[in-house]
């Protein structure tokens, strides 16, 4: 990376996660000269891998949707990188579900495919299905006419809410949980329809159904894919294109706070007390972190940061990291992830940590994914075991930095990881024989890594407040401030780079016939 000090920018991003790196690079291709800061040693945000004992994980990455040749977001990513990013194919099959005690569902991909499997499993259920695969095209079609909102200035975006009000009222007002209710009474379907629903974070009973759909189609329509590398391919191919255009990437580098010029952000003031001006700020760090972080008390526009903290935080998570050594797929490992609900209760949270067994779980192995491992002689091999879990669990701790939170909260891991072991051998008893390393990261992992408030990996809950919040828009009240991310658009890696351009093109409209390649 380059070590030149300007301190004098085009525009500063704040957090160097896709979004981040996706704002960054799209306004680089455009002219302008960015500095993205990033307060972890590692770029790359919730892209970025760790090892450990000769193991390497992908933290935030299981599968990827919208990456085929000539998809939308593909050609966005390759315009982004200054080398194109490989993305490899994970097949038709690329989640299995397992209800209660059912027979495993393995899901397929285009939507007609996938309402064959639903319909060989449920027969009596045609109707329903059928009707849900409508929903499903309905429901992303009003989620993309939302997003375009988020760039445009405000008098626009609200005639076009106006104008898609009953699409929007239909699809994105009305939560996952509601619209299965009004196809199927078969409470074993209900659960398959809803059982996807970790793949942005909102339980059934309060995510949008558009946000459900959104996701959903994603991997529906061209299928599941995984970067070539894997997830560190991201920084890798996107920081260059900042670098190699008078931009700069710095890691280690934590922003306290912005810097103002009467309303205007006029720049960040970093934790070692340096102030780095640019007539742009773009923040990728969460909506509401934002909020609470970076901005002063008294500057204003209340009504604004009022509807923002008034947004819930996403749920938060436990991740078990295991190493095996051996043929895992003879042992029952696949590329295509598992979501395993033992009681088949879809709709519920870890809340008995850390000895009660959890009720809904998924089981990813990302070796298999990457065509660039190697095993060698010994058969290396990384997965990773998530239970989608309550802050209230860890709450306790929370205010108390790492390696300072006493015996007590040591014993609290412990437990929590014999916990997850267990529940991991009993889905894969032939597999948990070959683990031969393991790590447990709670949710307070992922404040100390995000920065998220309650360890939400996913920022703001897929509400549908959250969904139809004008307040999420890129541009925000404070000139010179922009919001970028997860929180702008929707969950995931694709959700993330839209949020990322959408602030670039709310920052210069340049960006925007990229959006019709």
């Amino acid at each position: 990376m380059s070590t030149t000090k300007h301190e004098d920018w085009d525009a500063v991003v704040i957090g160097s996660g896709i979004g981040g790196m996706a704002a960054a690079a799209a306004l680089s291709r455009v002219g302008h000269k960015v500095l993205l800061l990033e307060q972890h040693q590692t770029l790359g945000g919730l892209t970025h891998s760790f090892s450990r004992d000769g193991f390497t994980w992908d933290v935030g990455i299981h599968y990827l949707g919208g990456m085929a040749p000539g998809d939308r977001e593909r050609e966005l990513i390759d315009w982004l990188s200054e080398t194109p990013i490989d993305f490899v194919s994970l097949g038709s099959i690329y989640d299995t579900i397992h209800i209660g005690s059912s027979e495993p569902l393995s899901l397929s991909r285009p939507y007609e495919a996938q309402e064959m499997d639903l319909r060989d499993r449920f027969p009596d259920q045609v109707e329903a299905i059928e009707a849900w695969t409508g929903a499903l095209h309905e429901g992303r079609e009003a989620m993309y006419k939302i997003f375009p909102t988020r760039a445009m200035p405000e008098i626009a975006g609200d005639m076009l809410d106006w104008w898609n009000r009953r699409a929007i009222a239909k699809w994105c007002a009305r939560t996952t949980k509601e619209v299965i209710d009004d196809l199927t009474d078969d409470p074993e379907l209900a659960a398959v329809l809803a059982a996807q629903w970790g793949d942005h974070g909102g339980q059934p009973s309060k995510a949008s159904f558009a946000m459900h759909a959104l996701i959903s189609g994603w991997y529906l329509i061209s299928g599941s894919w995984y970067p070539v590398g894997g997830s560190a391919a991201f920084a890798e191919h996107i920081i260059p294109t900042i670098t190699n255009n008078g931009g700069e990437a710095r890691a280690g580098t934590r922003v306290e706070g912005l810097m103002f010029e009467g309303d205007a952000v006029v720049g960040v003031r970093t934790e070692d007390g340096a102030e780095i001006r640019a007539s742009v700020v773009i923040s990728d760090i969460g909506a509401r972190e934002t909020v609470d972080t970076l901005l002063p008390e008294d500057r204003g526009h209340q009504d604004w940061i009022a509807e923002i903290r008034a947004l819930p935080s996403s749920i938060a998570h436990f991740t078990l990291f295991l190493g095996f050594e051996g043929d895992i797929e003879a042992a029952g490992a696949t590329k295509a992830n598992h979501w395993i609900y033992p009681t088949g209760e879809v709709d519920a949270l870890w809340t008995t940590a850390p000895d009660g067994a959890p009720p809904c779980m998924v089981a990813s192995f990302g070796s298999l994914k990457n065509p660039a491992h190697d095993p060698g002689p010994q058969q290396k091999h990384m997965g990773q075991f998530l239970v989608w879990a309550d802050w209230s669990t860890v709450r306790q701790w929370a205010d108390l930095p790492a390696g300072a939170r006493g015996a007590d909260y040591a014993d609290f891991k412990r437990r929590a990881e014999a916990t997850l072991m267990a529940q991991f051998e009993r889905a894969f008893p032939d597999l948990a024989k070959l683990v031969v390393y393991r790590d447990l990261a709670t949710p307070l992992s992922t404040v100390s890594f995000t920065g998220h408030r309650k360890g939400a990996f996913y920022g703001l809950d897929v509400t549908p407040e959250r969904v139809t919040s004008d307040a999420l828009r890129a541009k925000t009240p404070f000139p010179g401030l922009f919001l970028a991310g997860q929180d702008v658009a929707s969950p995931g890696i694709p959700g993330a780079l839209w949020g990322g351009l959408l602030a670039a093109a709310s920052v210069d409209p340049k960006v925007f016939p990229k959006f019709r390649a």
